[in-house]
């Protein structure tokens, strides 16, 4: 079991800068989100490690799977009893579900249970389809298929998928509130393993639609992978695995935060070009000589 990191915050709120400056809150369907960050509630050695994980990220939503055998660890404890349903907007996801009948049948569930608690969460859910046990990779047909009769139901969805720009759109065409891709395999902590599909589905979803949430989920195994997501200009990022299973839970989910933040502060204050050759960082102008060597053009090449 890993040792708990003592973290401190420098405000009431958990957060000493959860919006970034110059920027607003994430903004997805009704729910208005201050931490870009949103962490899973699954795979820790404890409730306990996992309700100081939470606080530590300063995320202020948390997924929650919602098959009735998931709301209990194996000693019996009920995982919403260490979820201050006031601190949090609970996230209903699908974990678990291989057809669209059992995803919607989930998403009703987990919509009840919120309903109960009376936190705005109900009306929402993180939807995910799998198509294969050992990758973890999603269906597109039974996601498209789920996603269009959830939004239908009321839901505002949130749809994992894969890497791919034609499911991306498919997905949003069918009234996903945000599409998800995933930057690898689920809990494979790889990273981001395809850049380029990202942008693309950045660029596809965004084009008319610049507010248009798109949250990388899943892949990520440490805060460098997060800033990368963050920087290709992601909206926000949803992992899981690389805090609960981390040595240190809670020191990463610290890390996890500011690797947010800094992956968020880069994208928008926009990096400089890549050259092939090194460009001076100090003035030439005023220097006792711009050419150490000389210059053959002006005649005052070194002798």
């Amino acid at each position: 079991m890993s040792t708990a990191t003592p973290v401190s915050h420098p405000n009431e709120n958990g957060d000493e800068s959860a919006i970034t400056p110059g920027d607003s809150p994430l903004r997805i369907g009704k729910h208005t989100l201050n931490s870009r960050l949103i962490v899973g509630t699954g795979r820790y050695d404890t409730m306990d490690q996992m309700r100081d994980s939470l606080e530590a990220s300063g995320s202020d939503c948390v997924t929650v799977a919602v098959r009735r055998e998931r709301l209990y660890d194996k000693t019996g404890q009920n995982i919403l009893d260490f979820l201050d349903p006031k601190r949090y907007t609970l996230l209903p996801n699908t974990a678990g579900c291989y057809t669209a009948a059992d995803a919607i049948r989930a998403a009703r569930l987990g919509r009840e249970i919120l309903r109960t608690l009376d936190n705005p969460g109900a009306d929402w859910v993180k939807l995910e389809v799998l198509g294969d046990s050992k990758t973890l990779l999603p269906d597109p047909a039974e996601t498209v298929h789920a996603c269009e009769k959830l939004a239908e139901d009321g839901f505002s969805v949130l749809c994992y998928t894969s890497d791919c720009p034609v499911t991306a759109v498919r997905l949003k065409k069918a009234g996903a509130a945000s599409v998800m891709p995933a930057g690898s395999p689920i809990g494979s902590g790889q990273g981001i393993l395809n850049p380029n599909s990202l942008r693309i589905i950045l660029e596809y979803l965004k084009e008319d639609d610049p507010d248009y949430p798109v949250i990388i989920d899943a892949g990520v195994g440490t805060a460098s992978d997060v800033a990368v997501a963050m920087e290709l200009g992601a909206d926000g990022v949803l992992l899981n695995t690389a805090i609960a299973h981390a040595k240190d839970p809670v020191r990463m989910a610290v890390a996890m935060k500011y690797g947010v933040m800094a992956g968020r502060h880069a994208a928008l204050a926009g990096r400089i070009p890549r050259r092939l050759y090194g460009t001076a960082s100090s003035p030439a102008e005023g220097v006792i000589s711009t050419r150490p060597y000389g210059s053959q053009q002006d005649g005052t090449a070194s002798k």
